[in-house]
């Protein structure tokens, strides 16, 4: 394989259960950016909610995030391309779901906001405990999260809905899917449906950073574990799955690694670059 740029999932494929970037995968990523080949973050998070280990590691160019709604140069943090949500889609999106038992996250020029209460009990408000910390540490609080999504309407990279179960989560979807035709809806956990712009997408992303670089979508290997990495590990030319990736996010794969938690990422790279 002629592999030329890497693109990397982070949560539940890259970092590890504590969201650290682990050593074996970083010495992966050191070893084939000393032999030349970009490697490119993939996240459904805000540029500002990357792991500073991971961001500040010299030679990792692109960050795309928010799910493909935004590109960023990760050196100097300037923002590239974007995706905002249309506002007639925000108010659609409110219009069907305020009132009910999801709480909205906000995306905004690279920052992630959420309402003063979700933030302060996270699990009370359909997160999980393990989220806790992450949430705690990457979310903004304001006092109302609607009323500051309104006052922001022209300029959000994408909305999350926390859903406090799996029947909730496929009514609302469906619901948005019906009656919201602007959007792109993805999920990379249990309890979030995440919400961006109709061209958004991290295939999106991944397909800008190719043409920057002039490269082929053959010549690109991408990582991932959740539904939200699917489309992307289909457009490269190498998609690998960690075991631990959802069955859509598998049935995606060209390849699939060993678990997240067991040095996934650093296995795949070798494997890619013949080692």
């Amino acid at each position: 394989m002629d592999i030329k740029c890497i693109a990397l999932d982070l949560d539940g494929t890259t970092l590890d259960r504590e969201g650290r970037l682990p050593p074996e995968n970083r010495q992966a990523l050191e070893y084939a950016i000393g032999k030349g080949v970009h490697i490119v973050i993939a996240s459904g998070r805000s540029f500002d909610s990357l792991p500073r280990e991971l961001v500040s590691l010299s030679g990792i160019e692109y960050a795309i995030t928010s799910n493909g709604a935004a590109v960023y140069h990760v050196p100097t943090g300037r923002r590239l391309h974007s995706y905002a949500l249309e506002p007639r889609s925000v108010q659609a999106i409110l219009c069907l779901t305020s009132g009910g038992p999801a709480v909205y996250e906000a995306f905004v020029d690279g920052k992630a906001y959420a309402d003063a209460a979700y933030v302060a009990d996270p699990v009370g408000h359909g997160a999980t405990p393990q989220a806790i910390p992450y949430i705690q540490r990457t979310r903004r609080p304001v006092a109302d999260i609607a009323v500051f999504i309104r006052a922001h309407i022209r300029e959000l990279d994408g909305l999350d809905l926390v859903v406090p179960d799996e029947e909730t989560k496929g009514r609302l979807w469906a619901l948005l899917k019906g009656h919201v035709p602007d959007i792109y809806i993805t999920s990379s956990v249990r309890q979030l449906i995440e919400i961006s712009h109709r061209d958004a997408g991290k295939h999106s992303g991944v397909r800008y950073v190719a043409e920057l670089l002039g490269l082929s979508s053959g010549q690109i290997a991408a990582f991932g574990d959740g539904d939200n990495d699917a489309d992307m590990l289909s457009y490269v030319g190498c998609g690998i799955a960690v075991a631990n990736a959802s069955p859509a996010c598998l049935a995606a794969a060209d390849h699939v690694t060993v678990r997240h938690d067991q040095g996934g990422v650093a296995r795949g790279i070798y494997d890619i670059l013949q080692i």
